[in-house]
């Protein structure tokens, strides 16, 4: 094997497990791997890009939402709970556990918890896409070097 190529390998594997270390994704992002197959390669991607369109356009208007004289606080928290479904789904924690706070400010009808979470929501958001949008590039440039993406094994967080 091309040295060139079990770096990256290595790479990869590297950025995988630092990814779970910092909470970023946890196990379900693996089990979510272990749907994808040679039939259907792009699983993984196709089923994180819906995430990330539709986690944007819930944030999107949980922002107009919140901004509206008589906040309806149902339907917030109904948006809250799609984007913890999906993020659950997904494997990634941080953004389930702001949705979860979200939800708790929603049920009290607490505007200004609900636009400061809303805020830490958009972070950890922005932090999972981009961290996965690198991950994928790291695939893509193990695969495109002739190489087999690494098994993931989970890995203990707080190693």
């Amino acid at each position: 094997m091309d040295v060139g190529l079990m770096q990256m390998q290595g790479r990869l594997t590297d950025y995988m497990n630092s990814l779970f270390k910092e909470g970023i994704l946890d196990s379900q992002y693996l089990e979510l791997h272990e749907l994808q197959d040679e039939s259907n390669p792009g699983f993984v991607v196709e089923v994180v890009s819906l995430f990330l369109t539709d986690s944007e356009k819930l944030l999107d208007d949980l922002s107009r939402d919140l901004t509206q004289q008589n906040v309806d606080f149902k339907r917030a928290h109904a948006q809250a709970h799609k984007m913890k479904g999906s993020s659950c789904s997904i494997g990634a924690p941080r953004v389930k556990n702001a949705c979860i706070v979200f939800q708790n400010f929603c049920q009290e009808k607490n505007i200004r918890g609900c636009l400061r979470c809303l805020q830490q929501m958009k972070q950890e958001f922005v932090l999972v896409k981009s961290k996965l949008e690198a991950l994928f590039e790291l695939e893509q440039q193990v695969v495109a070097a002739g190489g087999s993406l690494p098994k993931m094994q989970p890995i203990n967080p707080s190693v």
